[in-house]
């Protein structure tokens, strides 16, 4: 008997992006980038306004605007979109106890498990649920996958994108799988993908014809053995309930050694901007930095850093993964190198972003003369100013930050309940204008007060 196609994988849509463009209307149908924006800034979601000029996420942002210049670059609001995930993933624990979060925005359901659905109708009905609870309750879409294992519930999830819901049948797996490109299984990456490129291999289909041997030959024993069974559409992958993340990781394995002592440092400030993405996915903070060697003759070295305090700036994470590969001997070459975080936090609000809101606002502040007072200079310099975030004014009401710069900020005042909003400008200093926290997407109690 065939498994009934009962794990659900959902993904929401473009989920930072579509968060500000709920909260911001004046973004509505236009194309918003979301990410660090100072010079090191990498893209952490783009709409799908954006991606038609190409920008996709983990862009540097400076080749972004260039895709892109007339885009809305907003600096992320991780807390807000914390609480948005934390309403997605109570709708997913309602349908069963097996639930397992990927990120903010994704996450696999075993639906069979807590009984709330036994084959295609069934699981198809609580897909359908499932999107309109979301929409009805944040105002965002998302899209859900229904297959019998979780690589194939993810593949229906991205055939599903935007704001839709495909099921892939019993029986139709390998015929879907076949023409894919080897990309599509998990844990074919940019390296593994190389791999077989090289040896001919570029669909599943390949895959396959190749046999398992040659599978083997090319990529080891326990990846070979794996890649080859996903290739014919076995995964036996159970979901597994949400557990205690303890750190956040990546690695990357070398096809060919590397000897240059430069290129090793620039992978490593690479693997530190991934993992500092992940530890944001992930709404995360941490205070030791691990750095991970494994040299030409596969004897591994790992070194730490612990610091004051927790931490998610992709440059302090970098600097202290640069200071720890200082004390390592790389001589004869480096195979593997890997960069983590561990002693994790939840984001405190101050945490968040608090590099990029430096970046994002008044380059030089306003000058302050010698002759100013403690006191007043305090006021010009922590009142910061960030790209896409929350302000209130005494007379003008609820607003967001659309710049700031020589002294001004822009402010444009919208609710998400609003029509698009006028802008006005402030000096940075003005006692009436102060940050907020956001609203929420979707009114549930009583009215909100309007902007004026």
């Amino acid at each position: 008997m065939r498994k009934a196609p009962t794990i659900l994988h959902l993904d929401m849509d473009a989920f930072y992006a579509s968060a500000e463009q709920a909260s911001k209307p004046s973004l509505r149908g236009k194309a918003v980038v979301v990410g660090g924006l100072g010079p090191r800034g990498v893209v952490a979601t783009a709409s799908y306004e954006a991606r038609v000029f190409g920008v996709h996420s983990a862009m540097p942002m400076a080749q972004a605007r260039r895709l892109a210049p007339n885009a809305a670059y907003l600096v992320p609001r991780f807390g807000f979109y914390k609480a948005i995930s934390e309403q997605v993933m109570a709708l997913l624990r309602a349908l069963s106890p097996l639930v397992e979060p990927l990120s903010l925005d994704e996450a696999f359901v075993d639906l069979e498990a807590g009984g709330a659905a036994w084959d295609e109708a069934s699981a198809r009905l609580v897909g359908a649920k499932l999107r309109a609870d979301i929409r009805a309750g944040t105002g965002l879409t998302g899209s859900v996958g229904l297959a019998a294992s979780k690589m194939l519930a993810k593949i229906a999830s991205e055939q599903a994108k935007p704001d839709g819901l495909v099921a892939i049948e019993p029986g139709t797996e390998r015929a879907l799988l076949g023409p894919m490109s080897v990309r599509t299984l998990p844990g074919v990456g940019p390296a593994t993908g190389d791999h077989l490129r090289r040896a001919g291999i570029h669909t599943v289909d390949e895959i396959v014809e190749a046999g398992e041997d040659e599978l083997v030959r090319l990529l080891g024993k326990a990846h070979g053995h794996g890649l080859y069974a996903m290739a014919l559409a076995r995964d036996e992958r159970a979901v597994v309930a949400e557990r205690e993340t303890k750190s956040v990781s990546v690695e990357d394995t070398y096809d060919v050694d590397i000897h240059d002592r430069v290129r090793v440092g620039l992978e490593v400030q690479r693997l530190a901007d991934r993992c500092v993405r992940r530890l944001r996915e992930a709404g995360l903070s941490g205070r030791t930095i691990v750095l991970k060697v494994r040299r030409y003759d596969f004897s591994t070295l790992t070194r730490s850093e612990t610091l004051r305090g927790p931490t998610d700036d992709p440059a302090v994470v970098k600097e202290a993964a640069l200071r720890l590969l200082e004390g390592v001997d790389s001589t004869g070459g480096v195979r593997l190198l890997g960069v983590g975080v561990s002693g994790l936090a939840d984001f405190t609000q101050e945490d968040l972003f608090a590099q990029a809101a430096g970046e994002a606002a008044d380059p030089g502040g306003e000058e302050v003369a010698d002759d100013v007072p403690v006191e007043e200079r305090d006021v010009v310099v922590e009142r910061r100013w960030v790209a896409g975030h929350d302000v209130r004014h005494a007379e003008y009401g609820h607003g967001w930050v659309q710049g700031s710069g020589l002294g001004r900020v822009t402010v444009r005042f919208e609710t998400p309940d609003s029509e698009p909003g006028r802008v006005r400008t402030f000096r940075v200093d003005d006692p009436r204008l102060e940050p907020a926290e956001p609203l929420p997407l979707v009114e549930v109690t009583g009215s909100r007060p309007q902007h004026a």
